[in-house]
């Protein structure tokens, strides 16, 4: 079974690896049923939606009849202001057909525009600060991609006491010094503030070339086992940091085998060599972020 531990300060006992349910966007119930055994054999109770994940919510709700009290739920909106992220908010509750949300999160929020306005009067941050004090929320959090993230979500908790954070965290991405140095000084302002962090993108190879074949994911995913392994064992050595899992669900099975028995930390020489094995490049670069 997967390790739990404090989900920042909210009380709950999270699974160190997150359920990321942009993998049920596009699947079938009977599928996503199948998905539902898989994370209650390994012991994961943390799902990680977004109003923009497809039918994802759509995929949950029927899990949530019977499971609801078993699961830390989360979701996201990508609206900036008020009214359309209140009509996000409350879309996703009857989508996922639940009374209240342990978590809403402010979906990727680097944007300077997007920020000045959600954090505006009129902006959508007051419209999830108002669902939490009508028990429709339990906490709030931030989510974002891209080499600026880390330095803007430290923007936005000295702005407001976010209670999570989630944003990349893989080899390549640490070995970008401005990226690495903005991940660290975030990483000790959410520990002194007992901040959540969720990491993503810790699978990711590479950007998707010029024609891929079908893909299950916004980027190319490592797949071989050993890799997956190595990549999850990395990223979970950080203590304290979640893994949010891959949209690509065939990822599912041997992410959450690794996380179950994470096992000693491969060393920088070892990432190395798995960097230069695999092909693996850096998913964001200053100035290209956008995938």
């Amino acid at each position: 079974m997967i390790e739990k531990i404090p989900f920042g300060s909210t009380g709950h006992l999270s699974s160190r690896t997150l359920f990321g349910a942009a993998a049920l966007a596009g699947m079938r119930q009977e599928k996503a049923d199948q998905v539902l055994a898989t994370l209650l054999a390994h012991g994961v109770n943390h799902i990680d939606a977004a109003a923009s994940y497809g039918d994802a919510e759509l995929r949950i709700a029927p899990w949530m009849k019977t499971r609801r009290p078993e699961f830390f739920l989360a979701t996201k909106t990508a609206d900036r202001t008020y009214d359309a992220a209140k009509a996000s908010l409350h879309r996703s509750l009857e989508r996922l057909k639940v009374e209240q949300l342990d978590l809403i999160q402010m979906h990727n929020l680097v944007d300077e525009e997007g920020w000045q306005t959600a954090f505006s009067d009129g902006g959508a941050l007051a419209a999830l600060i108002q669902a939490r004090d009508e028990g429709l929320v339990r906490f709030i959090g931030v989510t974002g991609h891209g080499t600026r993230v880390a330095a803007m979500h430290h923007r936005s908790l000295e702005r407001f006491p976010f209670d999570s954070v989630l944003l990349p965290y893989n080899f390549t991405m640490m070995r970008q010094p401005r990226y690495a140095a903005d991940f660290e000084a975030l990483a000790t302002l959410c520990h002194e503030r007992g901040v959540a962090i969720q990491t993503i993108k810790s699978l990711a190879r590479r950007r998707w070339p010029a024609n891929p074949e079908r893909r299950f994911s916004w980027y190319e995913p490592l797949l071989d086992p050993e890799s997956v392994e190595r990549a999850v064992r990395w990223a979970l050595a950080r203590p304290g940091v979640f893994l949010n899992t891959s949209s690509d669900a065939r990822l599912l099975a041997a992410t959450l085998e690794a996380a179950a028995s994470p096992g000693e930390c491969p060393t920088d020489d070892q990432m190395r060599a798995e960097t230069k094995r695999s092909g693996i490049e850096p998913l964001f670069l200053p100035g290209h972020d956008a995938i």
